[in-house]
């Protein structure tokens, strides 16, 4: 009810800022520009950071993919519940499978915002987030190993994990950069000015850190009464099979993402505050922040660790849950208001 709400204030609220800046272009060309149209020559401006924003993006593609299709095996039937590692095998599987996808999104990202080195682009998509990944994991194993726990990955396992990277994954995601490269740049449907329009003073609630913490709040109020439920079956060993409320709660998840990032860049761009690359990614992924406190909190009130190699292992994965938890979020708030911002300023006739 309230997605479509705020939805149906949205549309209003377009339709009749489309319809007056048209009227005013029709009736009299020298009528000055108001409203969000005044940014119309920088909201396709590249922003800071491009190569870092595409690569997040392309690996976000990647993760989202990866969730859609394993949550959709286990609808069907494919998946045991009673079996943990089979939807962890699956969903690694899965993640490597993707990992073309991750290359080809980054890469057209990045030829989109005028990204000039491609190579280090295609490089920086298959290695930076595996990588941190991978780190954490290794980090997270020796701790394991010197306490002399049974939970310990042995190092044949690791190797076979190197080897599926390097085989499946690396090679798929430079392949799906080399398509990405090669396919034709997206056309902006206005032109953006070579110098930069200066961005008036912004009122209180439309500071950086407050609408980005504000935004990331609704994202993580549709997941987290189903978040205690799969901490539940990770820390407790309880069996998770609602694995049709859970898509129903992940539809909603990206509905909700969606419409918050495309909210708060109108409200940014009807102040013309036109930097709202950056701003569209941190608006939802700051959920991911939401989602490791709320970890912290179930340790706290919840669970009985009371060693500190325990502690260390349900923090270190928190703490991945919780990035790629960001990085998925992000990617899809940034690319509802990148279809957003296209839209709308397509639809307006501009001098």
């Amino acid at each position: 009810m309230l997605t479509g709400m705020v939805g149906m204030i949205l549309l209003r609220a377009l339709h009749k800022d489309i319809s007056r800046y048209n009227q005013f272009g029709d009736e009299d060309g020298s009528q000055e520009d108001f409203g969000w149209k005044l940014v119309h020559a920088d909201v396709f401006r590249p922003p800071n950071h491009r190569m870092l924003l595409s690569v997040l993006l392309g690996n976000g593609a990647q993760l989202l993919m990866m969730a859609a299709v394993t949550l959709v095996f286990a609808v069907l039937g494919f998946l045991s519940p009673s079996s943990r590692g089979s939807l962890s095998t699956v969903m690694i599987m899965f993640y490597l499978l993707f990992a073309g996808l991750a290359g080809y999104v980054s890469a057209r990202v990045y030829k989109m915002l005028q990204g000039e080195f491609w190579k280090r682009n295609m490089f920086m998509t298959a290695t930076l987030i595996p990588g941190i990944l991978f780190l954490i994991f290794i980090i997270l194993n020796f701790f394991l190993i010197g306490a002399h726990s049974s939970a310990a990955v042995p190092f044949g396992s690791i190797v076979a994990l190197l080897a599926l990277w390097l085989v499946l994954s690396l090679p798929a995601s430079l392949f799906g950069g080399y398509l990405g490269f090669r396919a034709p740049a997206f056309e902006n449907p206005v032109k953006t000015n070579q110098i930069p329009r200066q961005i008036p003073p912004q009122p209180p609630y439309l500071n950086k850190l407050t609408s980005a913490f504000l935004g990331g709040l609704l994202p993580f109020g549709a997941i987290f009464i189903e978040l205690f439920f799969i901490l539940n079956s990770i820390w407790t060993h309880q069996v998770y099979y609602v694995f049709g409320f859970l898509m129903l709660v992940f539809i909603i998840l990206v509905i909700t993402c969606s419409q918050v990032a495309i909210l708060l860049c109108y409200f940014h761009l009807c102040a013309e505050d036109y930097n709202w690359s950056w701003r569209s990614f941190l608006t939802s992924a700051t959920s991911g922040l939401y989602v490791f406190v709320y970890s912290a909190v179930y340790y706290a009130k919840d669970l009985t660790i009371d060693n500190v190699p325990s502690a260390i292992l349900y923090f270190g994965w928190s703490l991945v849950i919780s990035l790629l938890f960001s990085i998925l979020t992000g990617t899809v708030g940034y690319f509802s208001t990148l279809i957003f911002v296209r839209k709308i300023f397509a639809s307006i006739k501009v001098d």
